[in-house]
């Protein structure tokens, strides 16, 4: 493949399945990732993350050409930064790797091409990255097409979603918006709607930032209720039979690499004007602390009642039910926080969604749940809900599996 219309740099979640998307649709898309070992396992036609149907669009667009993978980029027209944006210290975002992205690219630019960010950034991103490009190269100097077009789309449902979801789209200038909007419309059956960058970008952090909020107001909840002993799951299920009220469902917390993160590029920029968001996160994130406190306390009180050490599964890793993304998984801290206070009883770690962890030993999950005296429901996977009740054993649920 010499002369591809589409760059796409970062081969990840959201990265691949966009460059399969595109490049399915007969365009040709050369896709860059710093890991070789990803490199070469997409240009053999296979994939190396788990999302449904994805596989089939890699192997499609690789054997027909449309779709190649390398650690660098090359001469395109289209430009696509799909890069992670970490964090630093005090959960500042960290947008070096947007910056690399954007350096990587900058010899390659010429006049007319597009370029357009999709990773999740601090508002103002864009217009950062429009100036050190033509700070970098002058000549250039409103003669490109930048803009930012953030995704939406649920993991477990990517492929589907890519196309049928509605998305955002704020370029620089009306210019530039509308050519992005152009671009989109090859690949996508949802509405695109214009905007500005800022709005683009404050749009995406906005979303997420809303699903954690309503989150937080029901893990607060289920905090409550435990001290009150009131089933928290019936009264959510009573309390929505109000026409207007719709209260989500507590977890174990909140993990991802949206919902869990996104607040965070607000707060961090405008502390003091988001109180209700920043509340939220402690409120999420101390969900968390409170789950494996909790293990900790009916571990201790088996112990006083049966005289010895009880057997522990703790069902599930991922950070939503039926994926294997651990990405900022609460379910993965709490497992953590409870081996740290271990003291030589037996664990069983579960998650079905994965073959094995380089950390963790995997058990499967019926027969953890056989063997343990404790069943910790941290993620509620479909499979984990058809192992029904024992009134044998001490079952923690904090995320309704058996509601």
């Amino acid at each position: 493949m010499t002369n591809p219309e589409v760059v796409m740099i970062g081969l990840g979640y959201i990265g691949l399945p966009t460059a399969a998307l595109i490049a399915e649709g007969g365009t040709h898309v050369h896709g860059v990732d710093i890991n070789q070992d990803v490199v070469d396992t997409i240009n053999r036609g296979e994939i190396h993350i788990v999302e449904p149907s994805l596989d089939k669009s890699v192997a499609n667009a690789v054997s027909k050409g449309f779709l190649k993978a390398s650690t660098k980029p090359v001469q395109a027209d289209t430009y696509l930064i799909v890069v992670p944006t970490p964090f630093k210290d005090k959960n500042e975002p960290d947008i070096s790797f947007v910056q690399s992205a954007t350096t990587a690219i900058l010899p390659l630019l010429k006049e007319g091409d597009m370029y357009i960010i999709e990773s999740t950034s601090p508002i103002g991103t864009t217009e950062k990255m429009m100036h050190y490009i033509y700070e970098e190269r002058p000549e250039l100097k409103n003669k490109l097409h930048i803009a930012y077009c953030p995704e939406r789309v649920l993991p477990g449902n990517v492929m589907y979603e890519l196309v049928h979801n509605d998305r955002v789209i704020g370029g620089v200038d009306k210019v530039s918006t509308d050519k992005a909007v152009a671009f989109y419309a090859k690949h996508v059956k949802g509405d695109l709607h214009k905007t500005n960058a800022r709005t683009a970008e404050m749009c995406k952090l906005v979303e997420n930032s809303s699903r954690d909020v309503q989150i937080a107001f029901a893990n607060e909840l289920s905090l409550i209720c435990d001290k009150a002993d009131i089933n928290v799951w019936e009264l959510i299920n009573l309390a929505n039979k109000h026409p207007r009220v719709n209260i989500l469902q507590p977890g174990s917390g909140v993990g991802g690499h949206c919902i869990a993160v996104d607040p965070y590029f607000i707060v961090s920029d405008y502390p003091m004007e988001s109180k209700i968001i920043g509340t939220a996160r402690e409120v999420n994130n101390y969900k968390s602390f409170w789950c494996a406190e909790k293990v900790q306390n009916t571990k201790l009180q088996f112990e006083l009642e049966h005289g010895r050490k009880p057997k522990i599964a703790l069902m599930g890793l991922a950070f939503k039910p039926d994926i294997d993304d651990l990405r900022e998984s609460p379910a993965k801290y709490i497992v953590q926080r409870v081996l740290q206070n271990a003291n030589n009883e037996e664990y069983y770690i579960v998650e079905p969604n994965i073959k094995e962890h380089n950390v963790f030993k995997i058990t499967d999950y019926k027969t953890a749940f056989e063997k343990a005296d404790i069943i910790v429901y941290l993620v509620a996977h479909k499979e984990f809900k058809t192992l029904g009740l024992d009134d044998n054993k001490v079952i923690l649920d904090f995320c309704g599996v058996n509601k």
